[in-house]
């Protein structure tokens, strides 16, 4: 990183009141970079635990595994969400309980159930009898959550597609845990990515009551409801601010379901994304003919580089320039990379100033969520997103 200051960007520095995105008003980069700071993370703990109350929260670790990012939250209390053996030695590197992580994949390696028991990893996620079956042998005695398909979800970005068993399921799966000397300890579902308003959670949290009852109605005495994720982050359409988003969440869960022994909740997006914004560079702007109504605008960072959630549209980050306020015009947004995949927004062209050129630097604002993590190694040998951590 060059540390010398940029002009133009500092006069933009007013748009912002953070610490990354008053870092990266401070200085020049050779390349884009995600800049996170921590103490917005933990700002974000302190929102969210205000409005989930006793509800106790895992951060999901795949949104951002910046050991800096873990320690923090250790430091807060939190606890962890993992997907894998690697980010369970992530957290305990960075002085994580074993207690309170959560194995939250229910697609796991058998030799990776293993080790997280061995350490001291006592819950799991399972959406089917084979899985539930891997964790017996691995993991004998645990205590299992089973994931259900959510099948009304109002998110930006549902994700029941690959995850979850069918409510049809849920009995015989409960009886197949018990049978196999598992602890049937609660029930999990994910309401979807980026559900922007809290009122969303409604109609999926009806049906997730009446399994709840209808389970504990058969005889099985579920302690857990995890929450899963959902809760969002800005960019650019209004959403609640998360202390009272959080607790009409809650509300809504007591009302439905009554007293629930163990309520946790896995933000990953609503913990981290406000925290980060990342320092990018226009490489070209251009038509493809002088009768196209759009520009193109090319950056130096793209799908493959950190903006994998572009896909579909779904998340539409904000992109601010040095130029400020000037006349714009709608253009396509692409990354540098030579696949014709690497578009960002085509379907809803972005506004941006007439003015931009290459070489102009750009703050594209909130993506502390889902980019260093999604980041490629190296995909046409653009480097992989630097991250600072303030």
């Amino acid at each position: 990183m060059n540390a010398t200051v940029p002009g133009a960007l500092r006069a933009a520095t007013p748009v912002y009141s953070d610490p990354a995105a008053a870092f990266i008003a401070a200085h020049d980069f050779d390349r884009p970079t995600l800049v996170v700071s921590r103490a917005k993370v933990a700002s974000a703990y302190d929102a969210l635990k205000s409005g989930l109350g006793d509800a106790h929260i895992h951060y999901a670790v795949k949104a951002n595994p910046e050991p800096q990012i873990i320690r923090t939250l250790v430091l807060k209390g939190s606890g962890f969400d993992a997907a894998s053996r690697q980010e369970i030695e992530l957290c305990l590197s960075q002085g994580a309980d074993p207690a309170h992580i959560s194995f939250g994949n229910t697609i796991k390696r058998g030799a990776d159930i293993a080790f997280a028991y061995g350490v001291g990893v006592r819950l799991f996620a399972a959406d089917s009898e084979a899985e539930l079956e891997k964790i017996a042998l691995h993991a004998p005695g645990a205590r299992v959550y089973l994931r259900l398909i959510v099948e009304n979800s109002l998110a930006d970005w549902p994700l029941s597609r690959k995850f979850g068993c069918a409510p049809s399921a849920l009995p015989g799966l409960l009886d197949c845990a018990a049978k196999l000397g598992l602890v049937a300890y609660g029930l999990s579902f994910h309401v979807g990515s980026q559900t922007r308003r809290a009122a969303f959670w409604f109609p999926v949290l009806d049906q997730i009551a009446a399994l709840w009852h209808g389970a504990r109605a058969d005889g099985h005495d579920l302690q857990l409801l995890n929450l899963g994720g959902g809760f969002p982050a800005f960019y650019g359409e209004h959403v609640e601010a998360p202390r009272s988003y959080a607790a009409s969440v809650v509300d809504a869960v007591t009302e439905r379901f009554g007293h629930v022994p163990h309520l946790m909740a896995e933000p990953g997006r609503g913990l981290v994304a406000e925290a980060g914004h990342i320092a990018a560079e226009v490489l070209l702007v251009s038509r493809k003919s002088a009768e196209d109504m759009h520009r193109w605008v090319y950056l130096d960072i793209g799908r493959f580089s950190g903006l994998a959630e572009t896909e579909g549209e779904a998340i539409r980050y904000q992109i601010v320039t040095s130029h400020g306020d000037v006349e714009t015009g709608p253009c396509v947004l692409a990354g540098p990379s030579c696949d014709s995949a690497d578009i960002l927004y085509e379907k809803r062209p972005v506004n941006l100033p007439l003015a931009l050129r290459h070489g102009d630097k750009v703050v594209i604002r909130n993506c502390g969520a889902y980019t260093s993590s999604y980041s490629s190694v190296g995909f046409n040998g653009f480097p992989p997103l630097d991250v600072i951590v303030l």
